[in-house]
């Protein structure tokens, strides 16, 4: 019988699921190197889904346990924007449904690239049950402190759902609103709830500091998005800080403000 193509064979390769399926075996007595380097390519393919399931169960262990206790609506919450220097603190809440497995790959917004940011985050708000956005402006962070403001940020984002959550999983923070809750350290790596919330916040906040930048291309914050940078610096130095500049970060208080 004629050998199978190269071609044949990768496409038989694309529709095994699992390392221990027979042809890997049968493929790996092909001397030809096209054949060995599929059957390498193919295997990485399978460990890579693999290793992304698993990491998908165990993001789901928190809210798996609080289910098996009868809980039905559990909120992943958490922020972004607590260090720039302008801009707001941003804060997302998340409800997720019980199947999750549309969200695979679904991770701390900051492990995240750009581009992948953006399209879980109309993933997400597809498959959710619920979520709200929750924004604290510049003002508000002066006048409150940044982590007052980070809170009123997440009771905004609460208030935002249409219907109220009965536990909040929450990125390394307390809310004092009667909601049974749990702080998670690292929450946004451990939970896909809170996750899903960092990757709201963060795609929210940062479309707003690109907004900003159609306006004010000066201080960069398309690329810093509000953070210090040098540009960003150099931008406060020579012309000014703005309305969203936070006057309770140094080194803003020492700059004047900008003429517009």
């Amino acid at each position: 019988m004629k050998p199978l193509t190269i071609k044949e064979i990768k496409a038989q390769l694309a529709a095994i699921e699992t390392l221990d399926d027979p042809l890997f075996e049968t493929f790996k007595e092909d001397s030809r190197k096209g054949v060995q380097t599929a059957i390498k390519v193919r295997a990485k393919q399978i460990q890579k889904r693999h290793d992304l399931i698993a990491a998908h169960h165990q993001k789901l262990s928190y809210e798996r346990h609080l289910k098996s206790q009868g809980v039905k609506y559990i909120a992943g919450l958490d922020e972004v924007g607590r260090g720039p220097l302008a801009g707001p603190v941003v804060a997302a809440t998340v409800i997720l449904p019980d199947n999750c497995d549309a969200l695979l790959g679904v991770n701390d917004s900051k492990q995240l690239s750009h581009e992948l940011r953006l399209t879980f985050a109309e993933l997400i708000k597809e498959v959710a049950l619920d979520y709200g956005i929750g924004v604290v402006e510049a003002a508000e962070i002066d006048r409150f402190n940044i982590y007052q403001a980070t809170k009123i940020a997440m009771e905004r984002s609460i208030e935002a759902l249409s219907f109220k959550p009965n536990y909040l999983l929450i990125d390394a923070m307390e809310l004092q609103n009667g909601i049974p809750q749990q702080s998670i350290i690292k929450g946004d790596a451990n939970s896909l709830s809170i996750a899903a919330a960092s990757i709201l916040a963060k795609v929210y906040r940062d479309e707003l500091m690109i907004q900003y930048h159609e306006s004010y291309p000066e201080y960069g914050f398309k690329s810093n998005m509000g953070y210090g940078t040098r540009e960003h610096l150099d931008g406060l130095e020579n012309y000014g800080y703005l309305p969203i500049h936070r006057q309770s970060f140094k080194p803003v208080p020492s700059m004047q403000p900008r003429k517009i």
